[in-house]
């Protein structure tokens, strides 16, 4: 190796080190940040829409609901388990009262209000919160590509043409994944007749990577994390002809397809005569990994119910980037490794010691707290679920279980009030095959005295 060649030193990250709430997430324990200095809602949207850097468009959820619209009779055809839904991708919301009584006895406390499920795990196609997201950006890819070569975008019967199929294999769609949005990614885009590559990281599950080829989706393995496996997957598409990447890091289609969640769930909570507004907040607990989907959810949430919903990111005690950046504000220019943390955890999708460089800055101001929780109780989440609800998920998805105890007298009055609903997003699971689940659900219901107080 020439002198040339020789790797330069990189310049200390400079942070408050004697900030408490970093040292706490420097010990790789359980950590808690819940902000009540926020900015009104209202303000901070309008502050969004008007910043050039990082401006979003008030009008993008309101699009992608219409693009999803536009699609669900392609969907009814093409997928089954869509038709009884009229083709409308969207996920359940349970009620958790058993799981709110077996955790206040575990937990030693009382929770005020009502614990719900939003149940993403039982997303159609892919079965996680990554869907929505992973979906709509390779419709609105569709939608270009069509427009582009004269077909009607706008006619759902298009996409299933031959002549659009014959089109679209001349493109290819990639992404860099721990899993569940290159499943998403992966799945759909060969279901629309698009090539696909999907660049996965070390910590992703091997039935994760078997169940894309058998799709005929090319799946290539990194021994690196997260965003080793982002990076290369940016790598390969620059330059390269009829190829469309999909940023994790900085996307805002797949930030529109999450904010849609926001629409379908004001729906369910009418539906179920459950009043959200000043008097009956919501707080919503949201797995977090690089950002982008509980960032687009937040974004959504905070577009419906404004003030009266109060978003709390749950990260792994060693893997909270999200966590670290917006407490830093450094977001994407800190890593967890900063602060002798590992970014190992065994929630893969949660699995990402760098934070998305878009969520951070911009959704920021919106999200009344961060939290990081070990994966012993992670994963004893799984155990929970599935003794109290016969739910099965892999252990990302149980990430906020436990937190909306840590919650009361942290919050305000409103949050922590017997007129509070507290919703866990349950962020995936239902493609879990048997053999990993029954692993998971083993594990969890060993660790369940780790949940005693």
């Amino acid at each position: 190796m020439t002198a040339q060649s020789q790797p330069q030193p990189q310049p200390a990250i400079e942070f408050d080190a004697d900030d408490p709430v970093i040292r706490s997430l420097a010990t790789g324990l359980a950590a808690s940040w819940f902000r009540s200095d926020l900015d009104s809602t209202d303000s901070v949207l309008q502050d969004m829409a008007a910043n050039p850097e990082a401006s979003v468009d008030p009008d993008i959820m309101d699009r992608a609901a219409e693009r999803f619209e536009r699609f669900a009779p392609w969907f009814a055809e093409n997928f089954p388990e869509t038709a009884a839904a009229q083709g409308i991708i969207e996920s359940p919301l349970a009620p958790a009262d058993a799981v709110r009584a077996d955790l206040n006895e575990r937990l030693g406390d009382e929770l005020p209000g009502r614990l719900w499920l939003k149940r993403d795990d039982a997303l159609p196609i892919s079965g996680s919160i990554k869907a929505r997201g992973g979906f709509h950006e390779v419709l609105e890819y569709a939608e270009a590509i069509a427009a582009e070569h004269g077909l009607n975008p706008n006619a759902p019967a298009t996409f299933s043409s031959e002549e659009f199929r014959a089109l679209a294999a001349t493109h290819r769609i990639v992404v860099g994944s721990t899993g569940n949005l290159g499943l998403s990614i992966g799945i759909l885009s060969a279901a629309l007749g698009f090539a696909a590559s999907v660049h996965m990281s070390a910590d992703a599950r091997e039935w994760k990577k078997e169940l894309l080829r058998s799709h005929g989706v090319d799946v290539i393995e990194h021994s690196g994390d997260f965003v080793a496996a982002v990076t290369a997957g940016r790598a390969s598409a620059e330059g390269a002809a009829r190829t469309h990447f999909v940023d994790d890091e900085d996307s805002r289609s797949l930030f529109a397809g999450y904010s849609v969640a926001a629409l379908r769930l004001r729906e369910q909570f009418e539906a179920a005569q459950v009043t959200i507004d000043a008097d009956h907040p919501l707080v919503v607990y949201l797995p977090c990994g690089i950002g982008g989907g509980p960032g687009g959810v937040t974004y959504g949430l905070k577009r419906v119910f404004g003030d009266a919903v109060h978003c709390i990111f749950v990260e792994p005690s060693q893997a909270p980037a999200m966590f670290l950046g917006v407490r830093t504000g450094l977001h994407s220019a800190i890593s967890v490794q900063d602060i002798g943390l590992s970014g190992a955890t065994a929630a893969d999708g949660l699995a990402v010691a760098r934070p998305s460089r878009f969520i951070g800055p911009v959704i920021g101001p919106l999200i009344s707290g961060f939290a990081t929780v070990s994966d012993d109780v992670i994963k004893a989440g799984v155990g929970v679920l599935h003794q109290i609800e016969g739910l099965d998920v892999e252990p990302s998805a149980t990430a906020g279980l436990t937190i909306p105890w840590r919650t009361i007298g942290h919050l305000g009055e409103g949050p922590c009030s017997g007129n509070a609903t507290h919703l866990v997003w349950v962020t995936g699971g239902a493609m879990v095959p048997a053999e990993d689940r029954e692993l998971y659900v083993a594990e969890g219901l060993d660790l369940l005295p780790s949940l005693s107080s």
